[in-house]
């Protein structure tokens, strides 16, 4: 809500007075007065020169005091300020003017009333002058304390601000948020006051030392001292300038031999480049084809180890049992009474024991003196390498004629030329290795105590001796394929 009508003098929005200036005490007013700047002297002058016209007109000293009460009543409701901005003119206004009053009519001015009672009283009285003159006087009233009414601290406080005015260069009152930007403005005003102070006092001592050294001068011979040494410094100062450019020039000309070495090893290293370029792609071409290469040749060599994991012999000569038979890939080779194998089988089975023998030695690439083995299947036989190179068939036959016996016996002499190249064999073998063991050795026409023979042996005997052969060539195959030769 506006306070009497009271405005910011800077942005013209009307103003709440604070608490602490609507009751504003007489001993804070006279505080905020004395601590107030000095009033502008043009204000004095003015006030001197109606007291001075005053005291020039002609009248009596009485009315010229209740005029000057008059007058400064009028001027104590504005400020100093405000009085100084009033118009000044060399002559009074007509409104300005005054009747010069007498002593007489000074003295009968009545009094205003006191209370608003009085002045009913006195209107009452001035309402009806029929009555007698004889009526009693009115009573004046008890006196009633006088409460400072709101008008009166508006016209305090209006007063104040333009004792504020009049005082400073700031027109009063002032919003709280104009108070700030005020404030902001002298603090930056204080401040660069305050810097350039600092300036003033720092060239202050710069003039105090200038003026110590030029109170302490040289004298004539001591320049002239001066000017000689600077003139020796200022020709050795030449000399040097002129023994840096001849160097500066002897640079130039290393410069230049050294940019065009510089060309020639940049051709060079470009060169270089290119070949180290060209030979990087050869390198990674040739390192591409190795890797190619030992790629295949692991997929090579695990195929060879499986290969040569893979004993093909056991494959194709398959020595085991069957019953007291020992068998050749199936083939039963020897005959007992009560089971008969056929001549065919038989002769089968021992075209595939000499095919084995046959192949051991030539895996061990060793050579029988006596005899050469000649595997034909069911029709093999053996020649003898000396003498008078007979053939002795490895075979039989069940025939019933007399021709039969002739062939059992050549059948016999074969099987024991067999016997006897294994005996050889088994030889050369442990020559080769002390630690292979065979369990039957062979003797003559015997294998463990067993002959090969059939003619006047038994089925059983010789079927057993056969066994024993087989046995025999399967631990030379096992040590062919697996031992130091495999």
């Amino acid at each position: 809500m506006n306070s009497g009508g009271l405005i910011c003098q800077q942005c013209k929005e009307p103003l709440q007075l604070d608490a602490s200036l609507v009751d504003l005490a007489p001993s804070a007013y006279d505080m905020i007065v004395t601590s107030a700047p000095p009033a502008q002297s043009s204000s004095h002058a003015r006030l001197t020169s109606d007291a001075d016209k005053l005291a020039a007109l002609p009248a009596n000293s009485t009315v010229k005091s209740a005029w000057q009460k008059s007058k400064s009543s009028a001027l104590s409701s504005l400020s100093v300020r405000a009085q100084g901005k009033q118009p000044e003119h060399g002559a009074l206004s007509p409104h300005e003017s005054f009747v010069l009053l007498q002593d007489s009519m000074i003295r009968n001015i009545p009094s205003s009333p006191s209370s608003p009672r009085a002045k009913k009283g006195l209107m009452k009285a001035r309402s009806s002058p029929t009555k007698s003159p004889t009526s009693p006087p009115l009573k004046p009233a008890p006196d009633q304390p006088n409460p400072s009414p709101l008008s009166h601290h508006l016209r305090s406080t209006t007063r104040l601000f333009n004792f504020l005015s009049s005082r400073t260069d700031i027109d009063h009152p002032l919003c709280a948020e104009c108070t700030q930007i005020l404030l902001t403005s002298l603090q930056r005003q204080l401040d660069e006051t305050k810097k350039e102070r600092d300036g003033y006092i720092a060239f202050e001592k710069e003039i105090k030392k200038e003026r110590e050294r030029e109170g302490r001068g040289m004298t004539k011979e001591e320049a002239e001292r001066k000017i000689d040494k600077l003139k020796a410094e200022e020709r050795l100062a030449i000399e040097q300038l002129l023994e840096v450019e001849r160097e500066r020039e002897q640079l130039d000309e290393e410069l230049q031999l050294l940019e065009l070495e510089e060309k020639d090893l940049d051709a060079e290293e470009n060169e270089f480049w290119r070949a180290h370029n060209e030979q990087v792609l050869s390198i990674d071409q040739q390192t591409a084809q190795l890797a190619t290469l030992r790629a295949a040749y692991a997929a090579d060599s695990a195929t060879l180890e499986k290969l040569e994991r893979t004993n093909v012999y056991n494959d194709a000569f398959c020595i085991g049992h069957d019953g007291v038979f020992g068998t050749i890939n199936g083939l039963r080779l020897g005959r007992v009474p009560g089971v008969p194998v056929e001549w065919a089988e038989i002769n089968a089975a021992w075209g595939q024991t000499l095919l084995l023998m046959y192949t051991i030695a030539r895996k061990l690439d060793y050579t029988f003196e006596n005899y050469r083995l000649v595997p034909m299947g069911s029709f093999s036989r053996i020649e003898k390498a000396t003498g008078d190179k007979s053939n002795y068939e490895l075979y039989g036959s069940g025939d019933l004629h007399f021709g039969r016996l002739l062939h059992n016996r050549r059948f016999d002499i074969a099987m024991v030329a067999f016997i006897d190249c294994l005996k050889h064999l088994m030889d050369h073998i442990k020559s080769q290795d002390p630690s292979v063991d065979f369990p039957h050795q062979v003797v003559k026409d015997k294998i463990g105590d067993v002959s090969v023979k059939l003619q006047f042996n038994q089925e059983e005997a010789w079927t057993r001796s056969l066994r024993h052969v087989l046995l025999a060539l399967k631990i030379c195959l096992k040590w062919a394929t697996n031992g130091a030769n495999g």
